[in-house]
């Protein structure tokens, strides 16, 4: 069991009763006071994560912006800390925007990314003059100029290109190879800067990529920023570009499991910028100002999901299941391509774990199993299960499945508790129906 605390949010510890204790507060107490399943998060480690990635990539590049992906997890007081922390925002709908805005995030410090951005979202980000439109496509870049030059304001862009790196990662978490949808192409690239920065409605000052996710390697960015820069080299030759800025994304690791590489934030920051310096010397081209988008690696390890046991089930040698109130619903990442996760009976986090058994969840899916085998203390009803690392794409991610209800989610710091969205109650569900 003590491995897996190493999984847990910076703040967690094991009190005299044995039970699990994050940012100050008796999980099992959270769970009696809130219900479950609950979601609770460590202001603390979010913090801490935030001011990692700045320091890390900052202290080796005077010039970086950190951008926080906010698909992997965002509400009005999570957009809130990342303001307080200096962290901008990479949205890709109107929702996302609407939640930052509703917290009076700076506009200057956001990014509009997305493959298929509405005529509503431009306009959107052209009236609040958000620092960053990311282009995607030919069609985007034809509508963005003629809604600009509607509006009369001229806004930063980055093109994004799929520089054609295989990332080594899982193939719905690959988004730089050839054939992504995502992005021009190299062979589409030179077409897209000569277009870019022939209309005058729009300022072309830099490139995007993003070439996965989960990259547990450091080589995957340091042969994407050989490719980017050569590829801007070339174009500020062939057509005068200066590239001000090369924004590579995000991707980066968290530990799931006791099992997962452990490599620092560090290493990637040394490795990215130090080949960064190196190749513009080697060009003899400036320095250009480095944009990382991390997500998942923000938010994942803040974040735990509490449940309650329920049923249990031995099938004679076969399996011995416990079955846990949430599930698919509300973490859809087991199910969707097969995440790993750890446990912890947290009301008994100091008894030996001599039990295997898979930890089910409560929806009419056989493919609803959250942790296929691991080895718990015994497990009886009411007892409570804590899975770390579920700060990222668990909530954004869920549904109503089997009509059920979306958790609470809770802030946790020094001792207290703040909730930081409300249950949903059975109204919600037919709130929006007609007969």
């Amino acid at each position: 069991m003590i491995p897996r605390i190493s999984l847990f949010p910076l703040t967690t510890e094991i009190s005299k009763d044995g039970h699990l204790v994050i940012g100050g507060c008796d999980t099992i107490a959270l769970a009696n006071e809130y219900g479950t399943p609950l979601y609770l998060f460590d202001e603390h480690t979010l913090r801490s994560m935030c001011r990692e990635f700045k320091s890390e990539f900052g202290q080796r590049h005077e010039e970086v912006m950190v951008i926080f992906a906010s698909k992997a997890f965002l509400n009005r007081a999570v957009a809130n800390i990342f303001k307080e922390e200096g962290i901008g925002l990479d949205v890709v709908s109107a929702g996302e925007f609407s939640i930052a805005k509703s917290v009076d995030f700076p506009a200057d410090m956001i990014y509009l990314h997305g493959n298929n951005k509405s005529v509503d979202e431009l306009r959107m980000a052209l009236k609040n003059h958000i620092a960053r439109i990311v282009i995607d496509s030919f069609d985007e870049l034809k509508l963005l100029a003629k809604l600009a030059e509607e509006s009369g304001h001229i806004p930063d862009i980055l093109l994004r290109i799929t520089p054609g790196i295989d990332p080594h990662t899982h193939k719905h978490i690959t988004t730089g190879t050839v054939g992504s949808k995502f992005g021009f192409p190299l062979f589409d690239a030179d077409r897209a800067v000569s277009q870019a920065l022939a209309t005058a409605s729009l300022n072309l000052i830099g490139l995007h990529c993003h070439i996965g996710s989960l990259i547990t390697e450091t080589q995957p960015y340091v042969e994407t920023i050989e490719v980017m820069l050569d590829f801007a080299d070339k174009m500020n030759k062939k057509y005068g570009f200066e590239l001000e800025e090369l924004d590579i994304g995000g991707g980066f690791p968290v530990r799931y499991t006791v099992n997962s590489p452990n490599i620092k934030i560090s290493q990637f920051a040394e490795a990215i910028i130090s080949r960064l310096i190196s190749k513009c010397n080697a060009l003899d081209m400036p320095l250009p100002s480095l944009t990382i988008e991390p997500g998942r690696a923000m938010v994942a390890r803040s974040g735990v999901a509490l449940y309650r046991v329920g049923m249990t089930k031995n099938i004679s040698e076969l399996k011995h299941y416990v079955s846990v109130d949430g599930g698919m619903a509300d973490n859809i990442r087991p199910a969707l391509y097969g995440a790993e996760y750890e446990a912890i009976l947290a009301n008994k986090a100091s008894d030996e774990d001599t039990e295997p058994v898979t930890v089910a969840g409560k929806f009419c899916e056989s493919a609803d199993i959250l942790i296929q085998e691991i080895k718990l203390p015994p497990v009886i009803a009411g007892d409570i299960i804590a899975v770390p690392v579920c700060g990222a794409y668990c909530v954004p991610m869920s549904s109503n499945y089997n009509a059920s209800l979306k958790p609470i989610i809770v802030m946790v710091k020094e001792g207290k508790a703040r909730i930081i969205r409300k249950r949903e109650i059975l109204q919600d569900l037919i709130r929006n129906d007609l007969l």
